[in-house]
């Protein structure tokens, strides 16, 4: 069989290096230690022990209630270090909620955040109860906080995630993270779940980071960050995107299963070069874009200091 010229990627057409690219972005702002993603050597694994049409599901998200006195949070918001939470929370699944991603490092100029079902697919995961395909969804959903301290993650957040979906009888968990550091923090999280004998799979667009921490099973979306559910105002593609992660759940042979979604985010795919790139910014865009940063940390520290 031979390729023809349509069949040749090019060169730089591979996903986002996430990991080296915020190192390098970082550095460029002026901070001399890089972050370094958590990395584990084993992973657990859990398979299914029922069909997940009589499975009990679980739904993690990273993204946030909107509370319209923490400012800018809607389509095209900068970042808004104000809008994030610190500590895990609950909603109910029989309802709508508005949850937004203003306060993560997404990709801000390929997507808008306009259709919070690219990050929270909670509406059609009740319509896939309805048709049988999943038996039910735990009681509530569960908002995962995103926090650069691994062992904070894992100290504290991840024990109250997992009591709480044990309370309400989890049988599989899909997690669905945003940011770079949401990928992080949700495979850690995905990790607990496993060993506890509750399967998981991630539906998320940081290849990299999620496989550096290890994980059971791995849906990966070739998009911009805050779409791991699928195309805005795409409703084909959010249903196969969570189809085939379902089908992930389902299959996986081992831990570290990684299965890449077919489709394509636009047919150019020069998008991937913009995220934290610092080959394509001014020194007086960075020195800018470090004053913004180093507001938004205060703020965040504010807020995490609060008693």
């Amino acid at each position: 069989m031979t390729m023809s010229s349509a069949d040749v990627a090019a060169f730089d057409d591979v996903p986002v290096p996430y990991m080296q690219r915020t190192r390098d972005w970082y550095l460029a702002l002026g901070y001399d230690n890089p972050y370094r993603y958590a990395h584990c050597a084993q992973v657990p694994f859990t398979a299914l022990t029922r069909p997940l049409s009589q499975s009990r599901v679980a739904l993690l998200t990273t993204a946030a209630p909107y509370q319209p006195d923490k400012g800018p949070q809607g389509p095209g918001a900068p970042y808004n270090a104000a809008a994030k939470f610190y500590e895990p929370f609950v909603g109910d699944t029989r309802e709508d909620h508005d949850l937004r991603i203003s306060h993560v490092s997404i990709d801000r100029k390929h997507t808008s955040m306009e259709d919070s079902n690219t990050w929270f697919p909670l509406p059609l995961m009740r319509e896939l109860v309805k048709q049988g395909r999943i038996g039910a969804l735990t009681r509530n959903f569960h908002g995962v906080p995103t926090n650069r301290s691994q062992r904070h993650t894992l100290a504290v957040d991840v024990p109250v995630i997992l009591e709480r979906c044990r309370a309400e009888g989890a049988d599989v968990a899909v997690l669905v993270p945003n940011c770079p550091v949401c990928h992080q923090t949700l495979s850690l999280t995905a990790r607990a779940l496993e060993a506890a004998g509750i399967a998981t799979v991630i539906m998320g667009c940081a290849k990299d980071i999620v496989e550096h921490v290890g994980v059971p099973r791995f849906l990966f979306s070739d998009f911009p960050l805050g779409n791991g559910a699928g195309k805005p105002h795409d409703a084909q593609s959010q249903r196969e995107t969570l189809e085939l992660a379902l089908r992930v759940l389902e299959s996986a042979p081992a831990p570290r299963t990684t299965v890449q979604s077919p489709q394509v985010w636009s047919e150019r795919w020069e998008w991937k070069l913009d995220y934290c790139n610092v080959e394509r910014v001014s020194p007086e865009e960075l020195a800018h874009l470090k004053a913004e940063n180093d507001k938004a940390r205060d703020t965040a520290k504010a807020l995490r200091d609060r008693p």
